[in-house]
C-alpha cells in the first residue's frame, strides 16, 4: 500500500510542476486563466466539494444510524444541481462583465461599485475565518487515513497527509488544483463503486445484508428511524450552502465559457449521484459485514471516532494490499482535492483582496504570484495547528465552515444574479447577518436546527429590507447587470 500511495502522490506533484509552466500571471494561478472546459470544470467542482466527509464522515454516520442519514445526500443533489442550473451560467457572465473580477470578494466589489471596498474586507475575512476551519477538516481527514493505514502517530500522519497537497497547490495553482481533481475525482467514482458491491458479496448477498442489517435493528433500514422533522429538514438543508462555496464558485468563473455549463452540470451530477450512492452503500452494508465478522467490530467503533474509518477498514479487509491502496488512495484523493482548491481560494482572498487591494495596488504580477504562493504556505500552516486535537470530527468541521459560506454569501450571490434592487449596503447586510447568525446558532444550538438554515433565512431577510430602505442602484450598475443578463441569455 506504501508503494501505491507514493506512486500516487508523486503523480500529483509532478502534475503541479508542469502545471507551474503554465502558469504566467495571477490570472493563471487563481483562475486558470479562464480556459476550463466542460470534463475538467464538472469534475473539479465535484472533487473540490466532495472532501474526506464522502468516504469518512459519511460513511461512519450511516454505520452507526442506519439509512435515515442519507438525508444530508438527497439534500446536497437538490441543492448541486439547482446550484449549477441557476447560478453556474450566470456568475460565470457576471463575474466577467464586471472587470473580470477574479475572487468572490472582487466580485462584489465591483458588482456594487464600492468605493469604500467594506464589501472586499468583510467577504475576505469570512473566507479566511470558515476555510482555516475548512482546511482544518482536510488535514484531520488526512491524518485519520495515515494514522490508521502505516500506524503513524497523528502528529506525524497529520504533516505526511497535508505536505504533498500542499506543495503542487503552491507550485501549480489552479492548473495543478483542476488536473489533479480530475484524475481524483475519477478515481473516487472507482472506489465508491467497487468497494460496496465488494462488501455485498462478503456479506453473503444482497438478500442475506438486508436480512442481517434488519436483524441487528430494523431502525437501520427506515429512513426515518430518529428523525422529526427539524432534523430532515437541517439535512436536507445542507443543499443551501452550495450557493455560497468559493471554491465551488471559483469553478464556475473559470470555465471557459457560459456554453460549457449544460455539459458540466450533467456530467458533475452523474459523478455526484454515483459517489454518494456509493458512500452510503459502504456505510450501509458495512453493518452487515461487521455483525458477521464480529472479530473486526473493534475496528470501527465509535468511541475515538472509529466509525470514521470504516471504508478503511473494509478496504483493507476486503482488498489485496496493491488494491487497497488505490482504494485508500481515493481517500486521499477526497481529502487533496478539497484541501488544495481551499488552500488556494484562501491564498487570493489575501493575495488580491488585502494585498493588492490595501497593500500593493502597483504589484506586479510575478510578486503576486510569489506572494499567493507564501499564503497557500501559512494558510496550511494555521491549518494544521487547528486539526492538531486528534478528537476533532471531520464532519463536525466541514458542517461549520459549510454553514458559514453557505448563510454568508449563498443569498447575496443569489440576489446578485437575479435582483436589479439589490444594493451594496444590502450585500454588506446579508453578509454580516448569515455570518453572525451562524456563529451565534453553533454556539447556542437553538432548537436543535442546522445553523445554515437560518442563517441563510435571515440573511436573505436583511438584503431584501437594507435594500429596499437604500437608495436604488447607480445608473452604471443597472447598466452592468442588464448587459450581463443580455448576454447570459444570448449564450444560452
Amino acid at each position: 500500500m506504501l508503494v501505491t500511495f507514493v506512486i500516487y502522490i508523486s503523480g500529483m506533484i509532478i502534475i503541479g510542476f508542469i502545471a507551474f509552466r503554465s502558469t504566467r500571471n495571477f490570472g493563471d494561478y487563481i483562475l486558470g486563466g479562464r480556459k476550463i472546459g466542460s470534463v475538467v470544470t464538472a469534475l473539479s467542482a465535484g472533487a473540490s466539494d466532495m472532501s474526506g466527509w464522502l468516504l469518512m464522515g459519511l460513511p461512519g454516520a450511516i454505520l452507526v444510524y442506519g439509512i435515515s442519514q442519507s438525508w444530508i445526500a438527497i439534500g446536497l443533489i437538490i441543492g448541486a444541481y439547482l446550484n449549477w442550473l441557476l447560478i453556474a451560467g450566470r456568475l460565470r457572465v457576471f463575474t466577467e462583465v464586471n472587470h473580470n473580477a477574479l475572487t468572490l470578494p472582487d466580485y462584489f466589489t465591483r458588482r456594487f461599485n464600492d468605493h469604500s471596498r467594506l464589501l472586499r474586507l468583510f467577504s475576505a475575512l469570512i473566507i479566511l475565518i470558515f476555510f482555516t476551519i475548512y482546511c482544518a477538516s482536510g488535514v484531520v481527514a488526512g491524518a485519520r487515513l495515515f494514522e490508521s493505514t502505516f500506524g503513524m502517530s497523528y502528529s506525524w500522519a497529520m504533516l505526511a497527509g497535508a505536505s504533498a497537497t500542499i506543495l503542487y497547490t503552491l507550485v501549480g495553482g489552479f492548473l495543478a488544483v483542476s488536473w489533479t481533481d480530475t484524475i481524483q475525482a475519477t478515481l473516487m467514482m472507482f472506489a465508491l463503486i467497487l468497494t460496496p458491491i465488494m462488501v455485498i458479496v462478503n456479506a453473503g448477498g444482497l438478500n442475506d445484508a438486508m436480512l442481517a442489517i434488519e436483524a441487528k435493528s430494523p431502525e437501520y433500514v427506515n429512513l426515518f428511524s430518529g428523525m422529526n422533522v427539524i432534523a430532515i429538514i437541517s439535512l436536507l438543508g445542507w443543499g443551501l450552502g452550495y450557493f455560497g462555496q468559493p471554491h465551488i464558485l471559483a469553478r464556475f468563473m473559470a470555465a471557459d465559457s457560459h456554453k460549457v455549463m449544460k455539459n458540466a452540470r450533467r456530467i458533475s451530477m452523474t459523478w455526484m449521484v454515483l459517489c454518494l450512492s456509493g458512500a452510503i452503500a459502504v456505510g450501509f452494508f458495512a453493518i452487515a459485514y461487521f455483525s458477521l465478522h464480529t472479530e473486526y467490530l473493534h475496528l470501527v467503533t465509535v468511541e475515538g471516532r472509529k466509525n470514521e474509518n470504516v471504508f478503511i477498514e473494509l478496504s483493507k479487509l476486503l482488498f489485496n494490499p496493491w488494491i487497497a491502496g488505490i482504494l485508500l488512495s481515493a481517500i486521499l484523493a477526497a481529502v487533496m482535492s478539497s484541501l488544495s482548491c481551499q488552500l488556494l481560494v484562501s491564498s487570493s482572498a489575501i493575495t488580491e483582496d488585502f494585498y493588492r487591494a490595501f497593500i500593493r495596488p502597483t504589484a506586479s504580477q510575478s510578486e503576486l504570484v510569489w506572494i499567493g504562493r507564501a499564503m497557500v504556505l501559512l494558510v496550511a500552516i494555521i491549518a494544521i495547528l487547528l486539526a492538531i486535537n486528534p478528537d476533532n470530527s471531520v464532519l463536525g468541521l466541514v458542517s461549520y465552515a459549510w454553514a458559514g459560506f453557505g448563510a454568508a454569501f449563498g443569498p447575496v450571490v443569489i440576489f446578485s444574479v437575479f435582483w436589479q434592487r439589490i444594493t451594496r449596503n444590502g450585500a454588506l447586510a446579508g453578509m454580516v447577518v448569515g455570518a453572525v447568525t451562524v456563529l451565534l446558532w453553533i454556539n447556542y444550538n437553538w432548537f436543535d436546527l442546522y445553523s445554515l438554515i437560518p442563517g441563510f433565512i435571515f440573511s436573505s431577510l436583511a438584503i431584501v429590507v437594507v435594500s429596499l430602505l437604500d437608495n436604488k442602484p447607480s445608473d452604471d450598475i443597472v447598466e452592468h447587470f442588464n448587459k450581463a443578463n443580455r448576454l447570459y441569455h444570448d449564450k444560452a
